[in-house]
């Protein structure tokens, strides 16, 4: 069974990317992902071999962002390039990249992101200090979602 969370983040690569038809086939299954136009997804899905079944993609739509609160006015956001998972130690013994309070520039590593086996050093891009933290070590995290918030220097 393919994993919801993937179909979120393909359905959401797909309409940020305007691609019509994702197909994707292992050994055990297969999905394809059609859509039109400003169309919703819709998801096909079937085990190796069988005809695939259509599903709205609505319960794999990735959901809306949430709005900017007042208090993150005049932060700049630290965003993840990727899909991936999030760690902000490079190990369990580490101690933390980046804690709130944390003065950070442009090149210092503030998390790592793992995405196929592969970690992934995060970098600020800003000079400033971290004013939240928002996600939580181990976390799942999307293409474009906020890690940090940071306050300008």
């Amino acid at each position: 069974m393919i994993d919801i969370r993937k179909l979120k983040e393909l359905v959401k690569l797909m309409v940020e990317n305007e691609l019509s038809e994702l197909d994707l086939r292992d050994q055990s299954e297969t999905v394809t992902i059609k859509r039109g136009g400003d169309q919703e997804p819709v998801i096909y899905h079937a085990p190796a071999g069988a005809t695939p079944t259509a599903a709205p993609a609505t319960a794999a739509a990735p959901a809306a962002d949430a709005a900017p609160t007042d208090a993150d006015s005049g932060l700049i956001a630290i965003e993840s390039p990727m899909v991936g998972t999030f760690y902000a130690r490079p190990n369990p013994d580490s101690p933390i990249f980046a804690n709130v309070g944390d003065q950070v520039g442009p090149d210092s590593v503030v998390c790592l992101i793992e995405a196929m086996k592969v970690f992934n050093e995060i970098k600020a891009e800003h000079s400033g200090t971290i004013a939240k933290v928002c996600v939580k070590d181990g976390d799942a995290v999307e293409f474009g979602q906020p890690l940090y918030m940071i306050k300008p220097n």
